[in-house]
Formats: C-alpha cells, structure tokens, sequence
C-alpha cells in the first residue's frame, strides 16, 4: 500500500511506494490513503470516462521529489462530456509531475497563471482559473470564475470538466473523491501543491498547533468587493469575475494563498498546508513556494525545463463551444448536494 504517511524519507531514493496496478487496486489504494473505506466509492462504468482504459497511478520517491505519474483517467463517475458547454471528450494522458519532497515557503505569496496549482492523490489535476475573458480580451483584468454559479461551461458533478486535449480537470473540490465526511474530523491529505506542500480540505483543527483543539470548517479570508464595476463589464461585484474578491488579511483562517501552518495526521511536526474551500477561492489562486515546472500548461513562456521530467505541456481550457460566451448554468449539468453541506 502506498504509504502516504512518511513524509522525510532520507533513504528512499528509488523507493517506489505504488506501481501502476489494476483499476480495483488502484481504487483501493488512494481511497485508503484519503482515510476512506474502498467499499464506498463504486465505480460507475460511464462511456465517456471509461472508454479508453482504466485509473493508472503511481507515486514513486526519487532524488528528492515524489513523481506521481497517471494516465489522467478520474476513478469516480463523471458528467457526460462532451457537452453542450464543454465539447472535449475525456482522453486518456500521460501525467507526470515532479512534487518537491521537501517545500519551502519564500516571503509572500506570489499568483500563478499558466500552471496547475497541484494534483489529487488519483492523479487528477486542480486547475482553478478558467481561459474565458469578458469579451473575449484575455488583457483585460475581467476573467470569468468558474464556480461563480453565474456562467455555464459545462462543468459536472464532481466541479470538473474537459480541456480541449482531453484532460478532466478539478476547478473546485473533488467530490468524487469524498463519498463520507465528519464535521469532526481533520481533512484526509487529498493531494499536492506543484511546490510540494499538501492539501486538504474544509476542515482543520480550531488551533492549528494542537490536534486535541477539535475541528471547525475553516475560512477563507476573501469576500466581494462593494460597489460597482468602474469598467469592464460594468454592474455590481457579483462573483462572476475573478477580480470581483479581494482578499482581507485576518478575515478568516486562511493566508492569501488559502493556507496555514498546522500540524496534521500526516504532518505531526508540522507544515504549511493549503485547504480547498466551498467558497472563492476554492483552490488556491497563489503558491506559498516555488512550483515545479512539471506543473507548467499552455505554450512555454520561454526556457527551458531542466531537472524536470519529460512530459508534454497541457492546454488550458478552451473557449465555450462555437465561441458563445458563457450563459447561466444548464439544469442538466447541476451539481448534486456535497455530503459535508
């Protein structure tokens, strides 16, 4: 079994924690290390995400980073794709990212654009921002949020969708992966940022620094701007757009970059840890570290890759099919109630 526990490994070079296995031992796998009971999660044979092959994943310990390679195929159900608002058929990929084994944090948060922030245990990626401009201007500072409830881009159930390449991707928390939740229990490790540190979700002890604090749903420390927009699109700050939010220091428990310091099961000495939240930014808009280029989409920026396993570049979303802007979201595509509301 892959042990998502030992995070220091000083003589692990090599070591490989988990090969590619079979759908059902993969299954098993990451829902053991999420803390779940595999017989929880039943795997829906669904045309669109099953037709190529099934869930491959690896995590492997190597010169001081974890690899963590995967076919991109989601071991939960998914929506139907293509879809009205997200034409891309599910395809399988070929993941590769390079996880620093041991992060560090460099002064302030710093945004990110054209990279993932990080990737699930099942080896799917969270990419939170979406390529949809108003008018189309990607110079404009105007950029739609995907989990604004106010546009459609054919997002599923499980808050993911298809880049034109094939690959499903997470804009909000992966409810495929969580079927059984406690309000009084910390997060289960869900995956990691492309600098290395881990995520979690919703819930964290009510002092960071003492596990025997109890739990609360922690909060992020964004909120709408009041007033009107001064150009753009115009109206009220509603959420539609991303620049809608500023963040407030102090507002909630949560940095910039929707992290903390805490320990945690995994972390008993203690980490910088990011949690995915039910509310902007869902997943984190910066990173707290240096993200590996492994985790770089869309055409290069320049430079090279060195170091970096070989892997292609993924795209980033594309635009609505027949280049219609976004409209209020489709009744078929309604995500159903997450077991933690």
């Amino acid at each position: 079994m892959c042990d998502m526990s030992d995070h220091t490994h000083p003589h692990a070079h090599g070591r490989l924690l988990s090969t590619p296995l079979s759908e059902e031992a993969t299954r098993r796998q990451i829902l053991k290390a999420l803390g779940l009971s595999p017989a929880l999660m039943i795997l829906a044979s669904h045309e669109d995400a099953w037709a190529l092959e099934a869930p491959q994943s690896s995590l492997q310990i190597v010169n001081g980073y974890r690899i963590l390679r995967s076919n991109g195929i989601p071991n939960h159900p998914t929506g139907s794709f293509p879809n009205r608002r997200n034409p891309h058929q599910i395809r399988a990929q070929n993941h590769e990212f390079r996880i620093p084994l041991t992060p560090q944090r460099r002064g302030q948060p710093r945004p990110y654009d054209h990279s993932s922030f990080g990737v699930a245990l099942n080896g799917i990626p969270f990419d939170p921002f979406t390529a949809e401009y108003y008018n189309r201007d990607r110079r404009s500072n105007w950029r739609y949020e995907a989990l604004s409830g106010k546009i459609d881009l054919g997002l599923d159930g499980y808050n993911a969708h298809v880049q034109p390449d094939g690959s499903y991707h997470y804009h909000g928390i992966p409810k495929g992966l969580i079927t059984r939740w406690s309000p009084n229990a910390h997060s289960p490790l869900i995956g990691y940022a492309a600098d290395g540190f881990p995520i979690y979700i919703l819930n964290g002890y009510n002092d960071p620094r003492n596990p025997q604090s109890g739990v609360r749903k922690l909060r992020p420390s964004y909120r709408l701007k009041s007033g009107q927009r001064p150009d753009g699109p115009g109206g009220t700050y509603d959420g539609t757009f991303v620049a809608d939010y500023d963040y407030v220091p102090g507002l909630g428990d949560l940095d910039e970059a929707n992290g903390r310091e805490t320990v945690t099961k995994d972390y008993p000495q203690g980490t910088y840890a990011y949690f995915l939240t039910d509310s902007f930014p869902f997943i984190p808009r910066s990173f707290a570290g240096t993200p590996d280029a492994s985790f770089a989409k869309g055409p290069p920026q320049g430079g090279s890759r060195r170091g970096g396993p070989s892997h292609h570049r993924r795209s980033v979303d594309g635009p609505p099919p027949r280049g219609n802007p976004p409209h209020p979201r489709h009744p078929q595509n309604r995500r159903p109630r997450p077991p933690w509301e």
